[in-house]
Parts: structure tokens; sequence; C-alpha cells
């Protein structure tokens, strides 16, 4: 049996999936566990959104959306993915701003609510977001492109994601 072309996404969604069901138990954790978990959770939770899932978003939007574009025939398809992107940033920002506080100590209850609002958020927009993937685009490219066509576009994903962790 031949591997799908984009099994390479597929396996990079698999690998980034505990981390998101970790942004769900950072939410659990405010307001239930001891302030030092609840930081090293959120801690944990921003570096995986800030140095993982905003240079993967970043290779999406320079590699992967211009073919699935091109695909589909219409390069406006991909902008209501694209448009969740923009949301997970503003979530992220949002989420540095709350981190500040939860570090300094001085976190108030509608603090904590925020909190909680935006990892939960964070949670449901990122899986919604993959599952768009996995199941509207991946199967398209699997039917449309080819081993070589598939390979040129990891490696400017790749590329894409490089250079966005060094920004």
């Amino acid at each position: 049996m031949t591997m799908a072309p984009t099994q390479p996404l597929r396996e990079e969604h698999k690998e980034l999936l505990p981390h998101l069901e970790s942004l769900r138990a950072a939410g659990d954790a405010v307001g239930a566990a001891p302030s030092a978990v609840v930081r090293q959770r959120v801690d944990e939770a921003y570096d995986f959104l800030a140095h993982h899932l905003l240079p993967h978003a970043t290779a999406e939007e320079r590699a992967l959306y211009p073919v699935v574009g091109k695909v589909i025939g219409a390069p406006e398809a991909t902008r209501t993915m694209s448009r969740d992107h923009v949301e997970v940033g503003r979530l992220v920002e949002e989420l540095a701003a709350l981190r500040e506080r939860l570090a300094a100590g001085t976190l108030r209850e509608t603090e904590a609510r925020a909190l909680r609002r935006v990892l939960y958020g964070l949670y449901t927009l990122v899986s919604v977001h993959f599952a768009k993937e996995e199941e509207v685009y991946l199967p398209l490219l699997d039917a449309r492109l080819d081993a070589d066509e598939a390979r040129e576009m990891f490696a400017a994903m790749e590329a894409a994601a490089a250079e966005a962790k060094r920004c």
C-alpha cells in the first residue's frame, strides 16, 4: 500500500494533538490547581503555541494554502482557514499578556476567567482547524498531487516554518 501524499502533515498533526489537549488541561487548572501548577501549564501552553503552532500556521499560509487554492481552482478558498490563523495569533497575544499577570502573581478573578476563555478558545479553534484540514483539504491534495508535488510542498513548508521560528 502506498502512502498518501499528505501523510507527513497528518503525522505532524498527530504530534501536535497532545499539546492541544494540554491547552484544555491548562484551562481546567485555572482556579482549581495551585498557582505554581497553573503557571507551569500556562508556560508550557504558551511555549507550544508561540514556538510550534504559530510557525506551523506560517508554513501553511506560505506553502500549503497556495497549493490547496491551485488544486481547488480558487485561491480565495483558503481565506477562512487563514482567518483562523489570525484569530489564533490574537489569542496567543492575549495569552501572553495574561501569562505576564499570572507570573507577577496579580491575576484577578476577571483575568482568571479570561485566561480560561483564551485557553479553551485556542483548544477549540485549533482542534476544529485541524479537523477541517484533515477532512477537506488533505483528501483533495491526496487525490490531486503526485509524490514530487507533495515533496516540494512539504519542503517549502519546512523552510517557512524554520524561518518563522527564527523570527
